[in-house]
């Protein structure tokens, strides 16, 4: 009875700890993210699922540097950088972040519009709706409500799974490709790579993870169990990736039906795979949709206010924290009404995104490199050797990607 009380006991433990890490890794499949999935499998078939595992890799370890940081130091990101280079820095990151992460949240909320009208219902309804009840629940629910329900959006992602299945792929096939990269003398081709592999970690992504940590009041007594929350999250992110290049890759490939957008997918699936793989699709790209609308302003919001020294947090109540609530407002309120603005393009805002992730990367991840081996913030948590060389190789490969996907997009 001892030994299944103390079982008990450490589960209660990891259960009250998990929570950032699969959040953030799994709003890595936002609906741009999605687009670009749908895209690879209908274009190239199974040929580019072997850089699922490496952007695993890099994100597992990326995500562990911002975990650990935030439970050890007891601050966001954003804090670190203003206290160990200075405002003029920090004030520019916070610019390029606000920036790229607006043109995001349109993005994400454009996927919104576009799931919502495959069930039929316009987007001057839907997306309204979905932003005052993404603005209710964060303004109204504290951490842990927030949380869990993110949590629950989270477990939904398992329906791409699902939709692989349905489409009935030579599962043979698949796992070889997971595992021999092939390479093909086509410009396209290079930019799906670079994208799959170098835009798998954004910027948000790390200022979000850190203060949401914190945020919950972790420490380095909990990174045992954080560690398992990131693994879970990154995990979950590569079947979600490898899931919908697999189910457009069985169907869509084989036809020759190309998409521009994830919803174009949705409903190309339909007569190829099924009603319900369609059907699932589309629940999922409006679950990740509206995920992605909820965690990219707050994300912005903790970032800002950790940068400037401004009161944030979702226990705190609006006149204690007001810039923090009035930037994620101000963020959800304004991207919706772009997505509602008739006849504007949208491609260029995502276009725009991506070259401002591209130029943001780089200086985070150098920038993180940089603080977790600092003794004096992490102690005896600085990164041993072996880590190191794995984190300054990843970090190495994703500047050189984001590097070559800024160019590509200008």
């Amino acid at each position: 009875m001892l030994w299944l009380r103390r079982r008990w006991a450490t589960l209660g433990l990891f259960l009250s700890v998990v929570g950032p890490g699969i959040i953030t890794a799994a709003v890595d499949n936002d609906a741009n993210g999605i687009a670009t999935y749908s895209t690879a499998g209908a274009h190239y078939g199974y040929a580019l699922l072997w850089t699922i595992p490496i952007a695993i890799v890099a994100l597992l370890v990326v995500q562990e540097m911002a975990a650990r940081m935030g439970a050890v130091t007891g601050l966001g990101l954003a804090d670190l950088i203003r206290e160990q280079f200075g405002v003029r820095l920090t004030a520019a990151m916070m610019g390029l972040l606000i920036l790229a992460n607006w043109a995001n949240i349109i993005g994400n909320f454009a996927g919104v519009a576009g799931s919502l009208e495959i069930f039929r219902l316009p987007r001057f309804v839907g997306v309204p709706v979905v932003a005052v009840a993404v603005a209710v629940l964060v303004m109204r629910g504290g951490y842990r409500l927030v949380e869990r329900i993110f949590l629950g959006a989270s477990a939904l992602y398992i329906l791409y799974a699902i939709s692989a299945v349905l489409a009935r792929p030579d599962w043979s096939v698949v796992v070889r490709a997971a595992a021999i990269p092939t390479w093909r003398p086509d410009s396209n081709y290079l930019y799906l790579v670079i994208a799959l592999i170098g835009t798998t970690i954004a910027p948000w992504m790390q200022f979000y993870h850190q203060a949401a940590i914190v945020d919950k009041g972790l420490t380095a007594d909990d990174l045992k169990y954080e560690r398992v929350d990131v693994l879970l999250g990154v995990l979950v992110t590569g079947l979600v990736a490898g899931s919908i290049i697999v189910a457009t890759a069985a169907t869509l490939f084989p036809h020759g039906i190309q998409v521009g957008r994830a919803e174009d997918a949705a409903r190309a699936l339909a007569p190829l795979a099924g009603v319900y793989a369609s059907l699932l699709f589309a629940i999922g790209l409006l679950n990740a949709a509206v995920f992605s609308v909820a965690i990219i302003p707050l994300s912005t919001a903790y970032a800002v206010c950790e940068a400037f020294g401004w009161e944030a947090g979702l226990d705190r109540s609006l006149t204690q924290a007001p810039v923090f609530y009035g930037l994620f407002l101000a963020l959800l309120g304004v991207s919706a009404l772009v997505v509602l603005w008739p006849h504007l393009p949208l491609v260029p805002i995502m276009v725009a995104s991506q070259a401002l992730n591209g130029i943001l990367l780089p200086a985070v991840l150098i920038i993180m490199l940089k603080l977790v081996n600092d003794r004096r913030l992490m102690g005896s948590r600085v990164n041993g050797s072996a880590s190191n060389l794995i984190a300054t190789a990843t970090t190495a490969l994703l500047v050189v990607l984001s590097g070559i996907l800024l160019v590509m997009s200008l």
